[in-house]
């Protein structure tokens, strides 16, 4: 009977040794922290990575190669592309403007090669010249500059020294003596273009009534005169100029056209009249007068 009992205390303590031995085991399977905190292997290049250096290198040669080559090309040729001058031509229908005069201006701006010529400068400097309204200037290649100009087209006499364009813009020619049968206009220097309007209305009014302006001038209070061809004066005031002529009309056509030859001047600066001035009768006008009575 002793022995049974040892024999289960036995059995008893085998499954306690088994647990044991079990716990012991499952220490051993833990990974250690060391393992845990490896750094990983650094991955290989890839095959590629020396041929994209290679292509960027070839391609920064290339432009280098480029742009030395564009350099000494350029230097080569340009010689034979960048001419000096060796005609001008000037076209245009230039009966006041001298050729001479023409070369004089060009000659210290076309002594450049072909694309250093100033062609701005050359505009400038040519329309300087009182004749020339417009110049036109451009490149022929290889090596000829082309100048075409128009001239001025004079519509007015301004002062005594000057003549007026038709935009109203005098010019000095230097010698007004054979535009004598232009009208002429006289005004503040500023006021050129003001005038120049004035003028072509009152012309559009009076016209249809057959008269022609020789002389319109702006006075230094702002006041208006005009003459005409048949020789009447006419004085129109600061205010309301159109409405007076206007006036003017329907009263000449009413009662003032069959003495217009007797008519010396009016006088429009009445806000809803006007006064005439009549001539003083000739001798022989008095003589005929007399026989006929």
């Amino acid at each position: 009977m002793v022995l049974g009992v040892r024999s289960q205390s036995q059995d008893k303590r085998a499954p306690q040794l088994g647990g044991v031995g079990q716990r012991g085991a499952s220490r051993l399977q833990r990974p250690s922290s060391s393992s845990s905190t490896a750094k990983p292997a650094k991955p290989p290049k890839p095959r590629f990575y020396w041929f994209g250096i290679f292509k960027h290198l070839f391609w920064g040669l290339l432009l280098v190669g480029l742009v030395v080559g564009g350099y000494v090309l350029s230097q080569n040729l340009l010689p034979y592309i960048n001419r000096p001058i060796a005609r001008v031509a000037v076209q245009g229908e230039l009966p006041h403007v001298s050729p001479l005069v023409v070369q004089q201006r060009l000659a210290p701006l076309v002594e450049r090669p072909f694309f250093q010529v100033n062609l701005l400068g050359i505009r400038q400097e040519l329309e300087q010249i009182p004749w020339v309204a417009r110049a036109e200037v451009r490149r022929v290649w290889p090596d000829q500059i082309v100048v075409h100009l128009a001239e001025q087209i004079p519509i007015a006499r301004w002062g005594q020294q000057a003549l007026l364009n038709t935009q109203g813009q005098s010019f000095t020619p230097g010698d007004t003596g054979n535009y004598a049968h232009l009208p002429y206009l006289y005004g503040p220097q500023r006021a050129q273009q003001k005038v120049m309007h004035q003028y072509q209305i009152l012309s559009h009014m009076l016209r249809p009534l057959g008269f022609s302006i020789t002389r319109l001038e702006l006075r230094d209070r702002g006041s208006w005169f005009l003459s005409t061809e048949q020789g009447i004066e006419m004085l129109l005031g600061r205010d309301q100029v159109l409405e007076k002529v206007r006036r003017f009309t329907t009263i000449y056509q009413k009662a003032l056209e069959p003495q217009r030859d007797n008519i010396a001047r009016i006088d429009l600066r009445y806000p809803k009249g006007l006064a005439v001035a009549w001539r003083e009768a000739t001798p022989a006008a008095k003589a005929a007068a007399s026989r006929k009575n």
